[in-house]
């Protein structure tokens, strides 16, 4: 059954047109109508997506806009189109339920002759389009619903003749009369044995603002603890989570809405899901953290999620690598809270670096604001974590800057690997200090063997005798395992004060000379009291001489 325009009226033609935006656009970009035509500003529906604003002007003109007959009718349309040029609009739509003649239709695109503005028309025959491609609209605005809706019923009880085949068909029939109930909602239904389940879906993702619907229930007694903080998440905070009510925990369902959808129920299960994302016309976001009123931090992110409650209003932020959900209440004085997730293994440890940033700046506590191009949507105050839960994460970046410095230093670079072992930690600290120009000791050089030249000196003598002495030298390579790959600081040098020979090597190598046959013997040498040698880069301009500096990580012991 189709529309018929010139009877509906100014009311009823508004409400078609806003369903058709709505059902349009919904989609892609975000749909507003303005209430109160004539005192609109020039815009009557507004369409944003991103920088393009997209403006609907709705004229009720069932017989159009001739220029004999209805001068009155082109200055008014004129002045509407003047009045949404103050918009910077990207677009400009004219909607009348008439069909346009060749003379109007040029005299609305001649409007933007000297303006940088698309221009377009829904006239009759593109709204008549535009309903046939969304039937239950038409249906919904031009059927009988309850006479139709009950001769489906009636047809219900008749014998099912033709079997599986026509109970689809029935089925079918009475899910496009539902269909037909309402432009904003449907209602799914399915029989499960003697119970039948119905479904509340929404037909646009802003079906809750056109046409509201209030749901009031009453519980059996206290939830259970998880269940109560899902309750409170999703109704407090509108959080995008499913939340299931079973029926031993519901008294009463009463809903308010459309007449077809209102009243009360009882013996139900309740279970909501969350509902098509919105489009946001911004998206890309900051998370700021604030000391005094002055920035100390930002990070970058997406704004994938923005719900409101009873309670208050809940952000979920896209990072890379991470995600993060705010609660922020709206009552001044409470504490927001934030669950920031996210994963190192498959980053980079630069791109590391920044979400355990984020994390230690959660921890520490204190003001935070979340920010677009367009100004602040939202912000709050953290409660500072446990010193232990710090100190937890201070060691995991320490652990990561660690190994950012020396993947720079060697060129070589993966993702931060989940697990090392306690002697790569060490190896990390260790290549760490001494790409930094640091003396280190190396745990892993407790002794070092080399081969005699021949040549014989009293300081060589002395050392093969068994006295403590200085010694030092170098190696073109410094190799260091981590997560399976060898990574080489490059040439080292090493030294230790006091060094002393094995007894018995001491023995033979001076024999050896004695003999003259001391070239190529092999002496090991180690420091004294257990100690290790200490190393510097071959290169390096040391800072404290052959003063080692220490590694400081937490649970390991200092080599000496």
């Amino acid at each position: 059954m189709a529309v018929k325009w010139k009877r509906i009226g100014q009311r009823k033609f508004d409400r078609i047109v806003e369903a058709l935006v709505h059902r349009t656009y919904d989609g892609t970009a975000r749909v507003e109508a303005v209430n109160g035509r004539g005192v609109d500003g020039g815009i009557d529906i507004k369409v944003t997506h991103g920088s393009k604003v997209r403006i609907f002007q709705l004229k009720y003109y069932p017989d159009g806009f001739p220029t004999s007959a209805h001068k009155g009718r082109r200055k008014s349309i004129e002045q509407s189109f003047a009045r949404a040029m103050e918009h910077q609009l990207w677009e400009w739509i004219l909607v009348v339920p008439c069909t346009l003649t060749p003379s109007e239709r040029e005299f609305v695109t001649s409007l933007a002759a000297a303006h940088k503005v698309r221009i377009g028309v829904w006239d009759r025959p593109k709204l008549d389009g535009l309903l046939a491609t969304h039937a239950d609209l038409e249906a919904a605005f031009t059927r009988k619903q309850l006479f139709e809706a009950a001769k489906v019923y009636g047809q219900e009880r008749a014998l099912l003749m033709d079997g599986a085949r026509d109970v689809s068909a029935r089925v079918a029939a009475l899910g496009r009369q539902v269909d037909g109930l309402d432009a904003h909602w449907a209602l799914d239904f399915a029989r499960q044995g003697a119970m039948v389940v119905q479904t509340l879906r929404a037909k646009h993702p802003r079906a809750h603002e056109v046409s509201p619907i209030e749901i009031t229930l009453t519980g059996n007694g206290p939830l259970a603890p998880d269940l109560a903080e899902t309750v409170r998440r999703s109704l407090g905070f509108g959080l995008p989570d499913e939340v299931v009510l079973p029926r031993e925990a519901v008294e009463s369902l009463a809903v308010s809405g459309p007449e077809w959808l209102s009243g009360e129920h009882r013996d139900v299960e309740v279970r909501w899901q969350p509902a098509g994302q919105v489009p946001l016309a911004e998206t890309a976001v900051e998370m700021v953290f604030l000391d005094a009123g002055q920035v100390v931090a930002s990070y970058p992110g997406t704004l994938a999620y923005a719900g409101r409650g009873s309670v208050g209003r809940s952000l979920t932020l896209d990072m890379t690598g991470g995600s993060m959900e705010l609660m922020i209440p709206e009552a001044s004085g409470v504490l927001a809270s934030l669950r920031f997730t996210f994963a190192l293994d498959k980053l980079e440890p630069s791109a590391a670096l920044r979400l355990l940033g984020i994390r230690q700046r959660i921890m520490n506590g204190g003001t935070f604001e979340v920010r677009t191009e367009a100004g602040i949507i939202g912000g709050g105050r953290l409660s500072p974590n446990t010193e232990a839960a710090r100190q937890e994460v201070a060691q995991l970046r320490s652990y990561v800057e660690d190994l950012e410095v020396v993947q720079r230093h060697c060129e070589q670079h993966f993702p931060v690997p989940g697990e090392v072992t306690p002697a790569e930690r060490v190896a990390l600290r260790m290549a760490r200090l001494l790409i930094q120009e640091h003396c280190a000791v190396s745990p892993f050089l407790p002794q070092i063997r080399f081969h005699l030249s021949g040549e014989d000196s009293p300081i060589l003598r002395a050392m093969l005798s068994g006295r403590p002495h200085a010694f030092q030298g170098w190696n073109p390579v410094c190799p260091i395992k981590i997560a399976g790959r060898q990574l080489d600081l490059g040439p080292v040098r090493f030294h230790h004060p006091r060094v002393v020979v094995d007894e018995e090597e001491g023995r033979q190598a001076l024999a050896a000379l004695e003999a003259g046959r001391a070239e190529g013997h092999v002496v090991t040498v180690r420091p004294e009291g257990g100690e290790c040698f200490r190393l510097l880069r071959h290169d390096a301009t040391p800072r404290d001489g052959w003063t080692p500096t220490p590694l400081e990580l937490a649970g390991f012991a200092e080599p000496r």
